[in-house]
């Protein structure tokens, strides 16, 4: 006879689940109180919040290709993981949230900390569960963990009251290896695949426009395969950076609002686009009347919801990206298209110049001390424009960052899950003082682990992206967006344990970069600025990516 919280955890363990993150509670208590029987098996990591423990399940699963799992109580436990909950299913993130709940006769009673937290999280969540029987709590949970990892992922949260976690049952558990975790594999659509390589014949201007569907599918080998045997420059949507290596010659960079000029001049006068894992957000496309107007569009992607949902495909093709790239890259012919490369290098505007502090010279400062299997990990703002733009990233999972719902306060819950998953892997947080002040208690996590973590906090004391958008659009009246508080951030990041130095200059922060390198650890850097440094290119809301504003 085992326990609905035993259960839980036996089935955890039979899907390879060994690290778990959390904060525990009454409601929850039973699954805590098993956890201790499982010392050595699985390592609990507590959080000083239940939303950092959620974005750190978040960033466990993005550096690792992992399913994370998290566990906080009911109520105001629960409720705290809602904006974790969002980010992960904006950005399609396989996460497992267990909810502790008020006993079965307790609900619908307004009893202490209960909230119908299924209900809440059901439009931010690929499937929710409340298990209301013993018997059921082995084929729920590997239900849980098959949902969040099958098809497009996203997270799946399951709420379990008290007593049924403390109920016995001799059930068995499911079987991970008889679990479906999709659907059944679909034969090819070779007659679609075979009209996508001759248009890629035909084309003189192609491009492949690619996403985080790339990285979720483990797809990038065949799509640098792809780019290469065609000789076909690659524009990277922010969710699809780092699945083409952006130091290839072929890699265009960042598309979109703040994308490159010479990706969004590529984008702009393609006559073929083939789009991969991607779904078209309004900051990547602009005014969608004139996005990619003279191509012929071809969109691949798992979900077929995505098809022609924001820009009209002329062509489209569901299923696995694997089997659909891997036909393509074995039949397609081998061009040059040298006219076409050389237009869109002519469209490059000049780098800074190498000896000027300024913003996108601290972010290549900092990418050239630190090796290519790094991961960089972003807040929401300025500086992961600036990430974004600037940071070369090499590997599918080397930048972690919230796209869909651009999340502030989502870096260092993120980032202690990408050193959690990767302990042997050099993580560093780009933050913006904005960001970082929303969960900065999390260092106290950071601290408490003895996580190799460096932090970049650019620190120009507003915030940077509102107050950009006020100068341009609002007569320069700063509504709001002043953060000089006479906050000492070195003497915070003490405080919790961490050290911490600032700098003004490119020679203080290699200096800095260096020290952090060389002393494993955390290492809490911040990085000052001018508060009227902005982020450019710019595309203006309602404008075409090809209307961007330079400095």
């Amino acid at each position: 006879m085992r326990t609905g919280s035993e259960i839980i955890l036996d089935t955890l363990l039979k899907n390879q689940v060994t690290k778990i993150f959390g904060y525990p509670g009454g409601a929850i208590m039973p699954v805590y109180d098993a956890l201790l029987d499982y010392t050595g098996r699985i390592t609990h990591y507590r959080f000083a919040h239940e939303q950092g423990a959620v974005h750190a399940t978040d960033g466990f699963a993005r550096a690792t290709g992992q399913v994370g799992v998290c566990f906080v109580t009911s109520g105001p436990g629960a409720t705290n993981t809602i904006t974790g909950l969002a980010t992960a299913y904006m950005d399609s993130v396989p996460i497992v949230v267990f909810s502790g709940q008020v006993p079965m006769a307790m609900l619908g009673k307004d009893s202490f900390q209960e909230i119908d937290i299924t209900s809440i999280s059901e439009p931010i969540t690929k499937k929710t569960y409340l298990v209301d029987d013993v018997d059921k709590m082995a084929a729920v949970v590997q239900e849980a963990i098959d949902v969040a990892r099958s098809g497009r992922p996203g997270p799946v949260l399951v709420d379990l009251p008290k007593d049924i976690l403390l109920a016995t049952t001799d059930q068995e558990d499911a079987d991970p290896a008889a679990s479906s975790p999709g659907d059944p594999a679909r034969a090819l659509d070779t007659e679609k695949l075979g009209e996508i390589l001759l248009r890629l014949s035909q084309a003189e201007r192609p491009l492949i426009y690619a996403g985080g569907g790339v990285k979720r599918s483990n797809t990038s080998t065949l799509l640098k395969a792809l780019a290469i045997k065609g000789n076909i420059p690659v524009v990277n949507t922010l969710m699809g950076l780092g699945t083409f290596p952006m130091n290839h010659a072929l890699s265009l960079g960042l598309s979109g609002m703040h994308g490159h000029p010479e990706v969004n001049e590529a984008v702009s006068h393609t006559d073929l686009l083939l789009v991969i894992g991607a779904r078209f957000s309004d900051r990547a496309i602009g005014l969608s009347e004139t996005f990619a107007r003279d191509a012929y569009i071809v969109q691949l992607d798992i979900d077929e919801t995505e098809f022609s949902k924001n820009i009209h495909c002329d062509l489209y093709l569901d299923g696995d990206l694997s089997s659909n790239l891997a036909y393509l890259v074995d039949r397609l012919e081998v061009k040059k298209h040298t006219q076409w490369l050389d237009w869109i290098q002519s469209k490059k505007y000049a780098p800074a110049d190498q000896a000027l502090y300024c913003p996108e010279n601290i972010i290549k400062t900092a990418r050239r001390a630190y090796p290519d299997e790094t991961i960089l990990v972003t807040d929401t703002g300025q500086h992961q424009m600036w990430a974004a733009q600037h940071w070369w990233v090499s590997h599918p999972r080397g930048m972690l960052t919230s796209g869909g719902l651009g999340t502030m306060g989502y870096g260092l819950g993120a980032a202690i899950g990408a050193c959690i998953g990767n302990p042997d892997t050099p993580v560093v947080l780009i933050s913006g003082d904005g960001s970082f002040r929303m969960n900065a208690n999390e260092l106290l996590t950071v601290a408490g682990y003895d996580l190799n973590l460096t932090i970049l906090m650019m620190n120009n004391e507003s915030l940077g992206m509102v107050r950009q958008w006020q100068k341009l659009f609002n007569n320069r009246r700063y509504s709001e967006t002043n953060n000089q508080s006479g906050l000492d951030y070195l003497k915070l990041a003490e405080a919790y344990g961490v050290k911490g130095v600032r700098v003004d200059s490119l020679p203080d922060l290699k200096a800095a970069l260096e020290a952090s390198r060389r002393d494993r650890g955390a290492h809490f850097i911040e990085v000052r600025i001018d508060p009227d440094e902005d982020v450019y290119p710019f595309v203006p809301p309602g404008k075409s990516i090809a209307e961007y504003l330079v400095k």
